[in-house]
């Protein structure tokens, strides 16, 4: 097969939302491995699951993300399977069990989950923004849940819209959050939660990995017919090894742990998320040409939808983006526009690449 067509332009920044470029030095040392890992002979992607040489993989890849993201001693980390899409209907058949719980909607995917949840018998609404097209979710003090719920369900942030919750409430029900795409990208205090959850094609690694971290106590609640693949408590006593794990994406996923302790860990990619996605709001908040409409106290640091003013310029700008090695940058088909995902693996170059970019191309377009 020729491939030469799809390397005319070759991709310098991948802004995908997801799967996402990873971090070079990530994928360096993965090919440098790919065939021969530490001298077995063998691949990682050939290895039998539950050999010598690929549970010493999983030990450390669990012991990392443990340490990098400072999970308590009482929390299980399970590395599931399905994206995390499959917690839809896992959290409710997990948590539930003949009992009550709340959902907020904040976007897309936090809707998507709630109605997946309905199938299951005393699901409600705690609040929804969509009434107002996603621009800000809805603020804590507006969640409407009863004290009895079993849990209580949150997206931590919408790649979709662009919405991002920086905060944690304060309440005494167990919080359930989808962090798919602010996972690792800023410290966050576990206790605070009852169950996270993560598909990891955004900030850990390749797609198909779901991280899940439950808090112990929680790991008694199934309903009596959920599946054993599917029951928390089980795969917590099989090692996520019911039957066989993803294991190329577990080991990437390590990679991708050490990596980040390498960079200084949660509070230095904090710090550099911060400093791009400030680069790129503050272009497009100073010009005349390009526009946010997120309420400010909620833009996503991992996800930045915007648009050009005159509308009928988008496609050439991503297909001019493309040409200049910028990839992945239109907006998803939903709502349009544009959208710059700019996950942990995302170099301040790339920003300054895209924003000189967008300054060319504004100039030459106005």
């Amino acid at each position: 097969m020729n491939h030469q067509s799809l390397a005319k332009n070759p991709c310098k920044f991948n802004f995908s939302a997801g799967p996402s470029m990873l971090p070079s030095e990530v994928m360096k040392k993965a090919s440098a491995e790919f065939l021969n890992w530490n001298n077995t002979g063998m691949s990682v992607m050939e290895m039998s699951h539950r050999g010598k040489e690929y549970m010493s993989i999983f030990r450390k890849t669990e012991q990392d993300l443990r340490k990098v993201f400072q999970v308590p001693k009482n929390y299980h980390i399970l590395f599931l399977q399905g994206g995390a899409i499959t917690q839809n209907f896992m959290v409710p058949m997990n948590l539930l069990n003949n009992g009550t719980a709340s959902y907020v909607v904040s976007g897309y995917w936090s809707k998507r989950t709630y109605n997946d949840a309905l199938a299951f018998q005393n699901i409600n609404l705690a609040a929804s923004s969509e009434s107002e097209e996603y621009m800000s979710p809805p603020e804590f003090c507006d969640w409407n849940f009863s004290q009895n719920d079993r849990y209580v369900h949150f997206c931590q942030n919408e790649t979709i819209h662009g919405v991002e919750y920086f905060n944690t409430p304060n309440i005494d029900v167990p919080l359930v959050v989808d962090m798919s795409s602010t996972i690792l990208s800023r410290q966050v205090d576990i206790s605070r939660y009852g169950v996270i959850y993560a598909g990891a094609q955004k900030n850990v690694g390749p797609s198909g990995l779901t991280i899940l971290i439950v808090r112990d106590d929680l790991l008694d609640r199934a309903r009596i017919d959920t599946p054993t693949t599917y029951n928390w408590k089980i795969q917590s006593e099989n090692d996520s090894m019911i039957n066989t794990p993803t294991t190329y994406s577990i080991y990437m996923a390590g990679l991708v742990f050490e990596w980040l302790m390498s960079f200084g860990g949660l509070s230095e990619i904090e710090k550099l998320n911060i400093k791009k996605s400030k680069l790129l709001y503050d272009y497009i908040d100073n010009s005349d040409f390009y526009y946010n409409e997120i309420n400010n106290d909620y833009r996503s640091r991992m996800n930045v939808p915007f648009r050009i003013r005159d509308d009928e310029l988008t496609m050439k700008f991503v297909e001019e983006a493309e040409s200049a090695g910028l990839y992945q940058l239109k907006g998803h088909r939903l709502v349009g526009g544009l959208r710059a995902s700019i996950y942990n693996a995302m170099p301040i170059k790339g920003i300054e690449e895209l924003l000189n970019f967008m300054n060319d191309f504004e100039k030459n377009n106005k």
